[in-house]
C-alpha cells in the first residue's frame, strides 16, 4: 500500500538510496535536507516535494510536517562524518540531539504518522572482539556514537509518549554510489580515478562490516513493512567483515591493476577499534531480508559508473 513518506537527511548518501528505492516502491517520498552534506540532485524528488530545512530549525521543521502531513517518518539526516564531530563536537551533538527533538516532537504532533524509523548507527557499540548483537552493552567511544546512544533514548521516549511504532536502525558501514562524505571507498574512488596506483591511506588492519547503500534501502523498507507495534532495535549490516588492506584488493581485482599503499601519518587516527561487526540474525528473522550486494560487486559499479560520467 503507498504511503506518504517524510525522509529527513535525504538527499544524502544513505538518504538518496533509500528516497529511490521507496519510490520504486510506489510511495509518495517527500525529502528535509539542508544540503549542508547532502546534494540537490541526489534526493530524487521533485521541487513541491523537496524542503531545504535545517532539522535545528524547530518551527520550519513543524512546518513540513505539517505540510506534508506523512505516515512514515525515516529521520536519517545528522551530521555524521567522525572526524567532522571530533572537531566540532558541539555542533554534532546539536544537529543530532536538538535536531531529533525537533523532528520527533514534529512527528509526534501529527495524527497522520503511523510509524517513524530513527538511524542510529554501530558506534554505539564499545570496543570488543565478535559479532556485536542488538544486545550487547552500549558504550560509544567518540562523539559520533555518543550523539546517536542519546539518539535512541530519545525515541524511545517518544514511543512511550506517543505510542507510535518506532524502529531504531543501527546502521554499519555503508558503500556505494553517491558518498557524500571522504570515507573509505570514495577516497580509494578518488586516487585511483585520479591515476594513483600508491594509495595514500591512514589505517589499514582494522576491519568494518561494509553494507551496501541498495541493501540498506531494502533492509529498511523490510523493517517498516514488518507489522513493528512497539519500539524495535535492529543492526543494518551485512555480516562479514572487511580490513582496509582487502578493500584496497577488492579495487585490484575489478582494476586488473597492483596497488601499493603508503600510510599517510595525517590520516591515521589515534584512537581505534580492530573490529566492528554485525549480528544480524535478528533483521533476517524479523523480515526474511538478506543482503544481495557483495564487495566487488560494489566496487565494479562504482568504478563503472564513475568511469562513465568521467570522472569524480
Amino acid at each position: 500500500m503507498s504511503k506518504k513518506v517524510l525522509i529527513t537527511g535525504g538527499a544524502g548518501f544513505i538518504g538518496s538510496a533509500l528516497s529511490k528505492h521507496l519510490q520504486e516502491e510506489g510511495h509518495e517520498v517527500f525529502v528535509l535536507d539542508n544540503l549542508s552534506f547532502g546534494r540537490r540532485g541526489l534526493a530524487g524528488v521533485p521541487d513541491n516535494r523537496f524542503f531545504k530545512v535545517d532539522i535545528r530549525d524547530r518551527a520550519a521543521t513543524q512546518q513540513v510536517m505539517d505540510d506534508t502531513r506523512p505516515n512514515i517518518v525515516l529521520h536519517l539526516a545528522a551530521v555524521h562524518f567522525i572526524p567532522y564531530c571530533n572537531q566540532h563536537p558541539a555542533e554534532a551533538a546539536d544537529i543530532n540531539i536538538n535536531g531529533t527533538i525537533n523532528v520527533l516532537e514534529a512527528a509526534g504532533s501529527k495524527g497522520s504518522v503511523e510509524q517513524v524509523f530513527v538511524a542510529s548507527t554501530a558506534a554505539v557499540y564499545p570496543i570488543a572482539d565478535g559479532a556485536m548483537s542488538e544486545v550487547h552493552a552500549t558504550g560509544p567511544m567518540d562523539i559520533y556514537g555518543t550523539t546517536k546512544l542519546a539518539t535512541e533514548k530519545l525515541a524511545s521516549e517518544f514511543h512511550l509518549r506517543t505510542k507510535v511504532p518506532v524502529i531504531v536502525g543501527r546502521f554499519f558501514n555503508a558503500f556505494g554510489p553517491n558518498e557524500t562524505n571522504p570515507h573509505l571507498f570514495p577516497e580509494i574512488q578518488k586516487q585511483v580515478l585520479g591515476g594513483a596506483r600508491t594509495l595514500k591511506l591512514g589505517n589499514l588492519d582494522p576491519k568494518r562490516d561494509y553494507i551496501h547503500t541498495e541493501d540498506m534501502s531494502r533492509a529498511m523498507s523490510s523493517l517498516l513493512g514488518m507489522g513493528q507495534t512497539g519500539i524495535g532495535t535492529f543492526n543494518i549490516g551485512r555480516g562479514i567483515e572487511y580490513s582496509v588492506r582487502e578493500i584496497v584488493e577488492a579495487f585490484e581485482r575489478q582494476l586488473g591493476d597492483k596497488l601499493t599503499i603508503e600510510v599517510e601519518q595525517a590520516r591515521v587516527r589515534k584512537v581505534e577499534r580492530m573490529h566492528l561487526l554485525a549480528d544480524v540474525r535478528k533483521l533476517k528473522s524479523a523480515t526474511g531480508w538478506v543482503p544481495k550486494w557483495d564487495i566487488d560487486q560494489g566496487v565494479a559499479t562504482l568504478l563503472k559508473e564513475n568511469v562513465e560520467m568521467g570522472g569524480m
